[in-house]
């Protein structure tokens, strides 16, 4: 496929074989300005996103690998979709109109395990149906994905589409959409490290994030159920700070901590809110100039500055150890079936999954 108008181009290539034998593809899309992105079918994978400098050099900055084999183990979820819910659920266990499911655990360990991003086979492991077209806006990618009913504990046959378009006002825009059968909880998200420089830790690194409360958890990450306010606490990030200085701050005041792994509250309550996108933060390096504002309709924004990435071999001989990438996760709480006062995820038939998340590029 190679499809080169005014709006951009997409071209699409084997990039190899699952375990099963399952062909994945890699699409290679590039909008009218040149920045690319590259995306597997395999997890909706972003495996490289090339945006300018301040020299008008292009840098990758997401963390990936080379091949197929370690995007299949790939245990720290490097830049796939998540879902049928991502973040944690206590216990693996939730209730829908007085029904008790329980899902597969894979977290936590000990006493305490939960479920974690959808489980031990979750959406960043399924080879999702694509496509991709050139549209005005820039082009793009579909994504689709059967999860049959009872998949990892989940009830409801769950029918999702996720639209990537790397549009012409340098953006990186996601559209979740999702439909079911029976009632179920659905909260998507997308998985990717950023590293703005390209390379190294993420130091240097400014950031901003527009919440005055977070959820905070207890030792197991699992929220208490307590919504509180950054105001006085290391979580305040409403003042751009340097990464460096912030997580020290937190470490100092936390030392069991490694660093950042929060969700941010960035509205309360349901209604009309969700429909509307809001600014929710921003990052911005100064070694390379490149600044990433971050707008979305989900309520939550989890912020992880790759604390549990332990020496992984990725792209160009680099190895990911821990702050050489952050996640900005666009979600639901966590754990939000289980919290009254939370927004609700419960997604019942006829009704219709919906939200977007832009990353926007500029250059300082």
């Amino acid at each position: 496929m190679n499809n080169t108008t005014i709006y951009g181009s997409v071209e699409q290539r084997l990039f190899g074989y699952t375990q099963e034998g399952i062909p994945v593809h890699e699409y290679t899309l590039i909008n009218k300005n040149g920045l690319v992105m590259k995306v597997l079918s395999l997890g909706g994978i972003v495996r490289e996103l090339w945006v300018p400098d301040k020299n008008g050099r292009l840098v990758d900055v997401v963390l990936g690998y080379n091949s197929i084999e370690e995007y299949e183990r790939n245990p720290g979820y490097l830049g796939a979709i998540i879902g049928r819910f991502a973040n944690r659920i206590a216990y693996g266990r939730f209730q829908i109109d007085g029904i008790t499911y329980q899902l597969a655990l894979n977290d936590g360990g000990g006493k305490r395990p939960n479920a974690l991003h959808g489980g031990v086979k979750g959406f960043d492991k399924k080879v999702w149906k694509t496509f991709a077209e050139v549209t005005p806006e820039g082009p793009k990618v579909i994504l689709k994905l059967h999860s049959h009913d009872g998949e990892e504990g989940y009830p409801g046959n769950l029918n999702v589409t996720v639209i990537y378009t790397l549009t012409n006002e340098n953006e990186w825009k996601i559209e979740y959409f999702a439909t079911t059968d029976k009632p179920t909880i659905v909260n998507l998200t997308q998985h990717t490290y950023f590293n703005l420089n390209g390379e190294g830790k993420i130091y240097d690194h400014w950031v901003l994030i527009r919440a005055e409360k977070y959820t905070s958890v207890n030792e197991n990450l699992i929220p208490t159920g307590e919504i509180a306010p950054v105001e006085g606490t290391p979580y305040d990030l409403r003042r751009q700070i340097r990464l460096e200085e912030a997580i020290a701050r937190l470490m100092s005041e936390y030392p069991n901590l490694k660093g950042f792994d929060i969700n941010y509250v960035l509205f309360e309550s349901e209604g009309n809110s969700e429909k509307f996108e809001r600014f929710a933060g921003v990052v911005e390096s100064e070694k390379s100039g490149i600044r990433m504002e971050i707008y979305t309709t989900q309520p939550g924004l989890q912020f992880y500055t790759g604390n549990y990435l332990q020496g992984f071999q990725g792209k160009y001989c680099q190895i990911y150890d821990e702050h050489t990438g952050f996640c900005l996760e666009t979600q639901h709480f966590p754990d939000s079936p289980n919290h009254e006062n939370f927004p609700k995820t419960v997604l019942r038939p006829g009704d219709k999954y919906y939200h977007v998340t832009r990353f926007k590029f500029l250059v300082g």
